[in-house]
């Protein structure tokens, strides 16, 4: 007889509901953290912005990010503001759904359950943020168990985005489309290793040989790489994936498997086995210069993109979140890459990029 009183499994169509804004700890396992994070561009100034915080519930600590970038550098000394404080302690329960980060942090207040948000930050003279995050749709959930959150819910939702930023008393409006993303359940410690027998042995062997060597260094096996991307002309149109580089060709093709596309309004879940990405990099740095990518909807949409990098963040001088410049349908939109790396990954990479012999 079914235990009617044990939830099902949720599938890549279950939708989020209000509690959903609040915490989720189903287990005392030390490593459950639950992440909020809101981006923001302007792209008449080339610049990003995010606000980011991840709380580790059991342990009673978050640590919190805002940033924001321009051309001007991409290394935290060089940015046009910078603020990450480590796993700042908290003793009051937190409601996500109004919440001050503890130390300074910023405030998101639901101002419509699972849509409508407002962001708000102060660091005095230095940088205040005040945010709408207007939703265009409800929360887009990943397919469990697909990478890279694997069975940890995540979800990702495009917004009309308009406030002000100050900075150093230059205020600027905002009114953009960009981003947010939710994620919880363990992660770090133990959660953070791969529990494959080739990985543990360090047999980062690529599964495909051959083309450039930066390429074949770039897509080998169990060094968690992540490249997420998305970009919007506004509410019609768009696309949000995640590629998994090792997974690649030699020409340097690799697969988007989830993630969605945006057209006359309608979003469609991406064909994984018809979606991809390729990344041409800046010898110089290593990080990304330019992006093509080929994507193609479960109902045969399909939509070609080419994107440039305008200017990008680099906290640790590996892993770099870029704007990126799209160009999609024969019109302009703004967005984001996300190229995560293991550093020893990509200091291997881009010794082969940059390398002067054979």
């Amino acid at each position: 007889m079914t235990d009617m009183t044990t939830p099902a499994e949720p599938t890549e169509d279950t939708p989020f509901e209000p509690e959903d804004d609040a915490f989720h700890v189903t287990s005392d396992d030390p490593y459950w953290v639950e992440t909020t994070w809101f981006s923001f561009n302007v792209p008449e100034r080339r610049m990003g912005g995010w606000l980011h915080a991840a709380t580790a519930v059991h342990r009673r600590v978050t640590t919190w990010r805002v940033f924001v970038w321009d051309p001007r550098g991409a290394v935290p000394g060089e940015l046009a503001y910078h603020r990450r404080e480590e796993e700042v302690p908290f003793e009051e329960d937190l409601d996500l759904r109004h919440v001050r980060y503890p130390g300074g942090g910023f405030t998101v207040d639901v101002v419509r359950p699972t849509v409508d948000y407002r962001v708000t930050y102060d660091d005095g003279d230095r940088c205040s943020i005040d945010l709408l995050h207007a939703s265009a749709h409800p929360p887009h959930r990943f397919t469990p168990g697909a990478a890279p959150m694997m069975q940890n819910p995540h979800f990702d939702q495009l917004g009309h985005v308009t406030g002000r930023l100050v900075l150093g008393g230059d205020e600027i409006l905002i009114d953009c489309w960009s981003v947010r993303d939710r994620t919880w359940g363990p992660r770090g410690g133990p959660h953070g290793q791969s529990r494959k027998p080739e990985h543990v042995r360090g047999d980062h062997t690529a599964r495909i040989a051959g083309g450039p060597r930066w390429r074949e260094v770039e897509r080998e096996r169990g060094r968690g790489r992540i490249q997420y991307v998305f970009g919007h002309v506004d509410e019609r149109t768009g696309f949000l994936g995640f590629a998994r580089p090792q997974d690649g060709d030699a020409k340097g093709w690799a697969p988007v498997h989830v993630g969605y596309l945006l057209r006359d309004g309608r979003f469609e879940r991406l064909d994984a086995a018809r979606s991809r990405l390729r990344d041409w990099r800046d010898p110089a740095t290593g990080w990304t210069a330019h992006l093509e990518l080929e994507l193609v909807d479960r109902t045969g949409r399909a939509m070609d993109v080419e994107g440039a990098a305008t200017s990008r963040i680099s906290e640790t001088g590996d892993t770099a979140h870029s704007l990126m410049r799209w160009e999609m349908d024969g019109e302009v939109g703004w967005g984001e890459d996300q190229d995560v790396w293991n550093p020893a990954h990509f200091r291997a990479m881009r010794d082969a990029l940059q390398g002067v012999s054979g």
